[in-house]
């Protein structure tokens, strides 16, 4: 039953996420973007040729392979820790990673970019000029979830 449950989890990032990606892709947003939850929220578009906070975009292909070596590697996890009994918190973290991991790597090979779109309505501008996307929020609470879950 649970590997229903985490493959239903990775499945719902991963299609979520890539339904965002493409309705933001279609849409006119310019400048500081469109508020949203009363302000908390800012919707805009940003092509990330890199990683996390632009780092590696001078090297796509670096990024994409590094990209799929992990997804690879957070994959084969999941299969061992789904091998294995009990520790559902390590499963559940390791499923968001993957499916995180899997919708932003298909992004890089697909787009040669990933599309982020949220970035939150506060005053500091270097914070509100971070601009992520709900698997960045995946794969940040999968890897909290699966170290919890790894040290228990």
């Amino acid at each position: 039953m649970m590997v229903i449950v985490c493959i239903c989890i990775v499945l719902a990032v991963f299609a979520g996420d890539l339904c965002l990606k493409n309705r933001i892709e279609r849409q006119e947003i310019s400048g500081e973007g469109r508020e949203i939850w009363g302000g908390r929220l800012l919707l805009r578009r940003y092509h990330n040729q890199g990683m996390a906070l632009g780092r590696g975009r001078n090297h796509p292909r670096a990024v994409a392979a590094l990209s799929v070596i992990l997804t690879v590697l957070v994959g084969g996890a999941l299969v061992l820790a789904l091998g294995r009994n009990g520790n559902s918190r390590l499963r559940t973290g390791l499923s968001l990673l993957l499916g995180g991991a899997f919708s932003n790597t298909y992004d890089r090979l697909k787009r040669k970019y990933v599309v982020d779109y949220i970035s939150f309505g506060v005053k500091w501008k270097p914070f509100r000029n971070l601009v992520f996307n709900l698997s960045d929020f995946c794969i940040i609470t999968g890897a909290l979830l699966a170290a919890l879950g790894a040290a228990r």
